[in-house]
């Protein structure tokens, strides 16, 4: 394997301190990223979408719970399957108590295109206590990308076209066979009775809120996937690995 160079104790801290110099300037640049996310203007979400939940059908204003904002994570789930997609299990199995996300006057919720049947089952299958709905029968969905659909819109995730996807280097998305969902995290700030659409993030977007991925970004051996630099860092999978 590629590892990293063994040096003197006195050889890392020089190193060392050098990255933090660039960790701390990435931190500012963060806190200055976030500012623009909180000063994007916002869209009046003026259609009247229904989802099903535990209680049947529900507008978009319920899945609040009388909060002023919403995080709605989109879980792929297609009508067709009988389990959640593997990434998006694992984006969701991370999450752990949403108290103090509630504190903040912010719901979080699970939409996917799948009868809610089914996504009650899943849910109780893995353990999981979030709220999730089924925008089956609804444009949520394809209005907000996350099912792609040439015969209802056009094209587009992550806002780059079919065309911009075909000439980019990460195409996976292109698919032919179409419906098919994708994932994403959009947001939502209710003011009174009215609510507003202020952001939405697709592909790695959602990275920064898991655990796992956060942690091995630390560590010498990274997330171990093919994209990484530098190359040459992935273990051979043991016993364990092939059992999952």
């Amino acid at each position: 394997m590629n590892l990293p160079d063994v040096v003197s104790r006195d050889e890392w801290l020089v190193a060392r301190k050098a990255l933090l110099a660039e960790e701390k300037e990435f931190t500012k640049r963060r806190d200055a990223l976030n500012t623009r996310r909180r000063e994007l203007p916002m869209v009046l979400v003026d259609k009247p979408y229904v989802f099903t939940g535990p209680d049947g059908s529900v507008g978009l204003a319920d899945l609040f719970e009388g909060r002023m904002q919403l995080v709605v994570y989109h879980f792929m789930f297609q009508p067709e399957w009988d389990a959640g997609c593997p990434n998006c299990t694992g984006f969701v199995d991370e999450i752990g108590s949403l108290e103090y996300l509630h504190s903040t006057t912010t719901t979080f919720a699970l939409v996917s295109r799948a009868p809610y049947e089914k996504l009650a089952a899943y849910r109780a299958k893995r353990g999981w206590n979030f709220p999730w709905y089924s925008s089956s029968g609804s444009d949520f969905n394809y209005d907000y990308h996350v099912t792609l659909d040439e015969s209802v819109l056009p094209f587009e995730y992550n806002y780059r076209t079919k065309a911009e996807w075909d000439v980019h280097p990460d195409n996976g998305h292109t698919q032919t066979q179409q419906p098919f969902d994708l994932h994403g995290l959009s947001c939502f700030l209710r003011v009174g009775e009215a609510i507003h659409h202020t952001y939405s993030t697709y592909g790695r977007g959602p990275d920064a809120m898991t655990f796992t991925p956060t942690a091995l970004d630390l560590t010498a051996l990274g997330r171990q996937e093919p994209w990484e630099k530098p190359a040459g860092r992935i273990p051979e999978p043991t016993h364990d690995d092939h059992c999952h």
